[in-house]
Protein backbone atom coordinates (compact mmCIF):
# COMPACT_ATOMS: atom_id res chain seq x y z
CA UNK A 1 0.00 0.00 0.00
CA UNK A 2 1.51 3.71 -1.01
CA UNK A 3 1.57 6.23 1.44
CA UNK A 4 -1.09 8.53 0.47
CA UNK A 5 1.03 11.97 1.66
CA UNK A 6 3.88 10.62 0.39
CA UNK A 7 6.04 13.54 -0.36
CA UNK A 8 7.73 13.85 -3.61
CA UNK A 9 9.78 16.75 -3.79
CA UNK A 10 10.05 20.56 -2.43
CA UNK A 11 11.69 23.49 -4.15
CA UNK A 12 11.66 26.85 -3.53
CA UNK A 13 11.29 30.52 -5.52
CA UNK A 14 14.26 32.09 -5.12
CA UNK A 15 13.94 35.25 -6.34
CA UNK A 16 16.45 37.60 -8.80
CA UNK A 17 16.42 40.90 -9.09
CA UNK A 18 18.39 40.85 -12.98
CA UNK A 19 16.77 37.37 -13.92
CA UNK A 20 19.72 36.77 -17.13
CA UNK A 21 22.54 37.38 -14.60
CA UNK A 22 21.03 35.53 -11.93
CA UNK A 23 20.81 32.30 -14.34
CA UNK A 24 24.44 32.48 -15.39
CA UNK A 25 25.55 33.15 -11.72
CA UNK A 26 24.17 29.52 -11.41
CA UNK A 27 24.69 27.81 -14.33
CA UNK A 28 28.68 29.19 -13.79
CA UNK A 29 27.99 27.58 -10.16
CA UNK A 30 27.24 24.39 -11.49
CA UNK A 31 23.46 23.88 -12.10
CA UNK A 32 21.82 22.80 -14.99
CA UNK A 33 18.50 24.75 -16.74
CA UNK A 34 16.51 21.87 -18.21
CA UNK A 35 13.72 24.45 -18.47
CA UNK A 36 12.34 28.18 -18.74
CA UNK A 37 10.16 30.54 -19.51
CA UNK A 38 10.16 34.05 -19.69
CA UNK A 39 9.41 34.73 -15.86
CA UNK A 40 10.89 30.88 -14.36
CA UNK A 41 13.55 28.89 -14.57
CA UNK A 42 13.65 25.21 -13.43
CA UNK A 43 17.50 24.98 -12.26
CA UNK A 44 19.34 21.79 -10.33
CA UNK A 45 22.61 19.76 -9.66
CA UNK A 46 21.90 16.46 -8.66
CA UNK A 47 19.64 15.85 -6.37
CA UNK A 48 18.70 19.17 -5.88
CA UNK A 49 17.00 21.80 -7.34
CA UNK A 50 15.06 25.36 -6.80
CA UNK A 51 13.02 27.57 -9.47
CA UNK A 52 14.65 30.90 -9.88
CA UNK A 53 12.14 33.25 -10.29
CA UNK A 54 12.05 37.21 -12.55
CA UNK A 55 10.88 38.78 -9.05
CA UNK A 56 12.85 40.55 -6.61
CA UNK A 57 11.83 42.68 -3.56
CA UNK A 58 15.34 43.76 -1.84
CA UNK A 59 14.18 43.41 1.76
CA UNK A 60 13.10 39.47 0.89
CA UNK A 61 16.15 38.28 -1.05
CA UNK A 62 18.27 39.96 1.69
CA UNK A 63 16.82 37.85 4.46
CA UNK A 64 16.08 34.53 1.92
CA UNK A 65 18.89 31.63 2.58
CA UNK A 66 19.19 28.48 0.71
CA UNK A 67 21.60 25.52 2.19
CA UNK A 68 22.56 22.72 0.20
CA UNK A 69 24.11 19.71 1.14
CA UNK A 70 26.81 17.89 -1.14
CA UNK A 71 29.09 15.38 -1.13
CA UNK A 72 32.59 17.28 -1.50
CA UNK A 73 32.42 21.01 -0.47
CA UNK A 74 35.85 21.61 -1.33
CA UNK A 75 35.00 20.51 -4.67
CA UNK A 76 32.45 23.36 -4.96
CA UNK A 77 34.66 25.84 -3.30
CA UNK A 78 36.96 25.34 -6.12
CA UNK A 79 33.99 25.69 -8.68
CA UNK A 80 33.04 29.22 -6.83
CA UNK A 81 37.24 30.08 -6.91
CA UNK A 82 37.99 28.32 -10.68
CA UNK A 83 34.65 30.81 -11.84
CA UNK A 84 35.80 33.31 -10.03
CA UNK A 85 32.40 34.22 -8.70
CA UNK A 86 33.26 36.82 -6.37
CA UNK A 87 35.08 38.62 -9.08
CA UNK A 88 32.91 38.52 -12.23
CA UNK A 89 29.19 39.00 -10.24
CA UNK A 90 30.73 41.37 -7.41
CA UNK A 91 29.18 38.88 -4.47
CA UNK A 92 30.70 37.75 -1.43
CA UNK A 93 32.28 34.54 -0.99
CA UNK A 94 33.23 32.88 2.00
CA UNK A 95 35.66 29.83 2.43
CA UNK A 96 34.55 27.20 3.63
CA UNK A 97 35.06 26.35 7.52
CA UNK A 98 33.73 23.69 10.01
CA UNK A 99 30.80 24.80 11.82
CA UNK A 100 29.79 23.34 15.49
CA UNK A 101 26.21 21.84 13.75
CA UNK A 102 28.38 19.14 12.24
CA UNK A 103 29.47 20.46 8.64
CA UNK A 104 31.60 22.40 6.95
CA UNK A 105 30.03 24.78 4.38
CA UNK A 106 31.15 27.99 2.68
CA UNK A 107 29.08 31.37 1.96
CA UNK A 108 28.19 32.61 -1.07
CA UNK A 109 25.66 35.54 -1.59
CA UNK A 110 23.94 35.52 -5.34
CA UNK A 111 23.67 38.63 -7.46
CA UNK A 112 20.67 39.39 -5.65
CA UNK A 113 21.76 39.20 -2.21
CA UNK A 114 20.51 35.19 -1.66
CA UNK A 115 23.06 33.83 0.99
CA UNK A 116 23.89 30.41 0.02
CA UNK A 117 25.02 27.55 2.61
CA UNK A 118 26.38 24.70 0.41
CA UNK A 119 28.41 22.21 2.74
CA UNK A 120 28.98 18.58 3.95
CA UNK A 121 28.73 16.97 6.91
CA UNK A 122 31.20 16.42 9.07
CA UNK A 123 31.62 12.65 11.54
CA UNK A 124 31.09 13.29 14.83
CA UNK A 125 34.71 12.94 15.47
CA UNK A 126 35.06 16.14 13.51
CA UNK A 127 36.36 14.89 10.44
CA UNK A 128 34.58 15.00 6.62
CA UNK A 129 33.82 11.41 5.70
CA UNK A 130 35.58 10.31 3.05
Amino acid sequence: MTDPLETVEIKAFVPASDFERSLQFYRDLGFSVPWQSDDLAYLHAGQCSFLLQRFHVKEHSENFMMHMLVRDVEAWWRRVQEQDLAGRYGVRALPPEDQPWMIRDFCLNDPSGVLWRIGQNIDGDGTVPA
